[in-house]
């Protein structure tokens, strides 16, 4: 089965390229993605498969492919939504959807995971187990679509999950690695601060809301750099400070947002008590009341040791003139809501390759100049398939 599955996938490469564009010139932001939903819903119809849609807290699609034979049951999981951001990639396929961009990937993992559920599809009658293709919403925004998704008992009876991302950390051709915590986890924080406004030239009768979130934008960076232990690390971001007013007004109230990284519990408990403290000392000192909004969204993404090294021996020992190395990568700071799946499943999140070519510092993830070597797709695909076969080939009942 797993040879002809890789001669199907390579056939269809062109395919896999053309659906990929399709997205990227249609990109839809988390929770929105309807039009998108309804494309990958379509092309299922009338194939022999179950199909679950609307599943989560969106637009979140499960396919089930059973095998002709019993055995264990995977998961595979690509994402599909986009970013707000106005693109600046100069490709012939750029967003026709002004302000949203597929900055992230998702477009191509949506188009790998099609293909190589089409071919499994067709190669059911070959296979032991059953495969549940999962077609995730909106990893972009919490609370996100993998929490939902995993609430929901769809995947109740999943033995193992697993699940790529592109990265332009190599060439396409290269396959990462990374046992244990791969990825940190996250935490949104919104911090209202209420002052007093009043006339630029009293402002012994105001309480001005500026200079206190300027105070607090200044006191959040020792958090990281005099709190956190320094073997672990820690991440405080402002990316938000909404104090737009009148030149000669003292601004009443004022809003700031930021996102915090950490890379272990620990970590994450010092950087919450810590937040929460400053704030309270930004109420005394200033005389102004906050209202902080601080909630963890994704957790530290935790994969599977026996599992990751399951991935890694079983990559390491195909022939594959795609796969031109498997590696282990280093733990990285970014999060993903493939964390959810991880919590309650045994699995592996690990990585692809897609240097453009003849780039030597290329665009990292989220950048509106974002883009890939497209040879990465067929990469994932094969990737995905091998560990997918493998797992079901060495699990049978």
């Amino acid at each position: 089965m797993r040879d002809d599955l890789m001669i199907m996938l390579e056939e269809r490469e062109g395919e896999m390229i053309e659906l990929r564009r399709y997205f990227h010139e249609h990109p839809e932001l988390s929770f929105k993605e309807e039009k998108t939903a309804a494309y990958i819903t379509n092309f299922y119809k009338g194939k022999d498969v179950e199909v679950e849609t609307n599943v989560g807290n969106g637009y979140g699609i499960i396919v089930t492919i059973k095998g002709a034979s019993p055995g264990k049951t995977i998961g595979l999981r690509a994402d599909f939504d986009a970013l707000p951001i106005d693109e600046e990639a100069d490709v012939p396929f750029k967003s026709k959807n002004e302000g949203v961009m597929h900055a992230c990937g998702h477009d191509a993992h949506t188009a790998y995971l099609l293909v190589l559920a089409d071919c499994l599809i067709k190669l059911k009658d070959k296979m032991s187990g059953t495969i549940k293709i999962i077609h995730q919403h909106a990893e972009e925004q919490p609370p996100g679509g993998a929490k939902s998704i995993m609430e929901s008992d769809k995947l109740d009876d999943v033995d193992a999950i697993f699940g790529i991302h592109i990265l332009p950390m190599a060439p396409a051709g290269t396959v990462g690695y990374h046992s244990g915590y791969a990825f940190n986890g996250r935490t949104y924080f919104k911090l209202k601060i209420q002052g007093t406004g009043g006339h630029g030239s009293s402002p012994h009768k105001a309480n001005d809301a500026i200079v206190a979130g300027a105070y607090f934008v200044t006191a959040v960076q020792t958090v990281a750099s005099r709190r956190v232990n320094p073997i672990s690390s820690g991440v405080v971001t402002v990316g938000s400070f909404d104090g737009k007013g009148t030149f000669n007004v003292i601004k009443d109230s004022i809003e700031l947002e930021g996102d915090i990284r950490y890379s272990d519990s620990e970590t994450q408990e010092v950087i919450s008590q810590e937040i929460h403290r400053i704030v309270s000392g930004i109420e005394s000192l200033f005389g102004v009341i906050c209202e902080l909004t601080y909630t963890p969204d994704y957790p530290l993404l935790y994969n599977d040791p026996e599992l990751t090294a399951f991935v890694a021996e079983t990559l390491k020992g195909v022939k594959d003139k795609e796969m031109t190395e498997v590696k282990e990568f280093p733990k990285l700071a970014p999060s993903d809501d493939f964390a959810y799946y991880l919590e309650k499943i045994p699995g592996s999140y690990f990585f692809i390759g897609c240097t453009p070519k003849g780039v030597e510092e290329p665009y990292f993830n989220h950048h509106p100049k974002f883009d890939i070597d497209e040879d990465a797709i067929l990469v994932a695909a094969k990737a995905v398939g091998h560990v997918a076969c493998a797992y079901l080939e060495q699990s049978i009942e």
